[in-house]
């Protein structure tokens, strides 16, 4: 029997979790740099995870990639393209299956930790209170049959994320 991997809400750069094997991107459709979590992934792993990306772009809302961490302290990077809050629909079928397909990829290689940001919570103008519902929710049921993975980790820009990350979490964990 498999435990239930570990979550945590924490504040800061999703460029800097070296004790992570794979970081999440919240990419554009053709994975390249960005601004936001993709520009600063991008920064960090240098010009190689671009050239990587780009024979498996364009991708859709909801869909996810992953390719090597190139100068990221890290395995591997997880690309997932969330939904532009209000344009793709279904909005939060699509986000939710941004998290279960990083997942799956991360199981897929044998990962044991993963770090996500808060997915179309910024440019895409996801609300972040109903986002976290949906990525803690889905994260939760998507990883209770994990073989590899023991720690997934929320990195996230602001003290408010963290604070409503936690109490979601805490909410969803109730017995």
């Amino acid at each position: 029997m498999s435990a239930q991997p570990t979550i945590e809400c924490v504040q800061g750069d999703i460029a800097q979790q070296p004790d992570m094997d794979a970081v999440v991107n919240a990419a554009n459709a053709d994975l390249t740099i960005g601004g936001g979590v993709a520009g600063a992934l991008h920064r960090a792993a240098g010009p190689g995870l671009e050239e990587e990306c780009r024979p498996m772009a364009p991708i859709r809302p909801g869909q996810a990639v992953i390719s090597g961490a190139h100068n990221l302290p890290n395995r591997h990077v997880i690309h997932c393209l969330g939904p532009v809050y209000g344009v793709d629909e279904p909005a939060d079928e699509l986000l939710a299956s941004c998290y279960r397909e990083a997942l799956r990829l991360a199981e897929d290689k044998g990962l044991s930790s993963i770090a996500f940001p808060s997915l179309s919570t910024g440019a895409f103008g996801y609300p972040m209170p109903e986002a976290t519902r949906i990525a803690l929710d889905t994260v939760i049921q998507a990883s209770r049959g994990s073989h590899s993975l023991r720690h997934i980790r929320f990195v996230l820009f602001s003290e408010e994320a963290v604070r409503v990350h936690q109490e979601i979490l805490g909410s969803l964990q109730e017995p």
